[in-house]
């Protein structure tokens, strides 16, 4: 499979540095490593997350059910729970939360890069039907519009409205909702955050510049953040001179 990007959420140091390397073994990128509810969050917004493996029990913070109970609020991503709490309370808990998988520490590192596989593939997959995207509803005009997901452009956050491009169709279509809020029904590995702002289908990514992206069909070019270009150059197959 190809590399995801995952968050950790786990305050102990050694586990942490275990759960990373395991990753990184498997070609993952590991986003960030937080030890509580800021740092989870605060991570979440700032980079682009396919998955979160999250303990539980957590010293001096909320809990990791709460977490991804927050993370779920801003977007709907596949969660593992690592715990060494196998109560029934605890786990009755943490399925309401939907998790991809729930794995009881000391986990062995095989285990984990194929439930990883698993809950990525079983999410994705869960978001086609016959193997074509979902149709989408839009909020437009006092009704709803039907889109299909693959035309989209990209979209753009624009103060308390997200701006939707899509292919051989303008104006772009506004809709009242944040960015964030918008992005779980334009999951990866076609949809990209190359920004705050910004959610892009690489699908339809026609040319690739130092500064720029370029568009099929859109005459205005996507700037690249200096930050991000490295994590793009990630998910494009670019063939390089020597």
């Amino acid at each position: 499979m190809h590399a995801l990007n995952i968050l950790i959420v786990e305050d102990e140091t050694i586990m942490a540095l275990d759960l990373a390397e395991t990753l990184q073994e498997a070609g993952h990128n590991v986003t960030a490593t937080a030890r509580n509810f800021q740092e989870a969050i605060h991570a979440f917004k700032r980079f682009p997350t396919d998955l979160a493996l999250i303990d539980i029990q957590l010293k001096n913070s909320a809990d990791g059910i709460s977490i991804a109970k927050e993370l779920l609020a801003q977007r709907r991503i596949p969660i593992i729970y690592l715990t060494a709490n196998s109560e029934p309370k605890t786990f009755q808990e943490a399925k309401e939360t939907l998790p991809a998988a729930y794995l009881l520490k000391p986990f062995r590192s095989d285990e984990l890069k194929l439930q990883i596989e698993l809950a990525y593939y079983y999410f994705h997959n869960n978001q086609q039907v016959d193997g074509k995207s979902r149709q989408l509803y839009l909020p437009i005009d006092k009704g709803y519009e039907k889109i299909d997901p693959n035309d989209v452009l990209y979209l753009k956050a624009d103060g308390a409205y997200v701006k939707i491009f899509l292919l051989g169709k303008e104006p772009a279509y506004h809709i009242s909702t944040n960015l964030s809020h918008l992005a779980q029904y334009f999951p990866q590995p076609n949809f990209y955050r190359l920004s705050r702002s910004i959610l892009v289908n690489l699908d339809h990514l026609e040319r690739l510049e130092n500064n720029y992206l370029f568009l099929v069909s859109h005459k205005t070019p996507i700037q690249i953040p200096v930050s991000n270009r490295k994590e793009l150059m990630k998910k494009l197959t670019v063939v390089k001179t020597k």
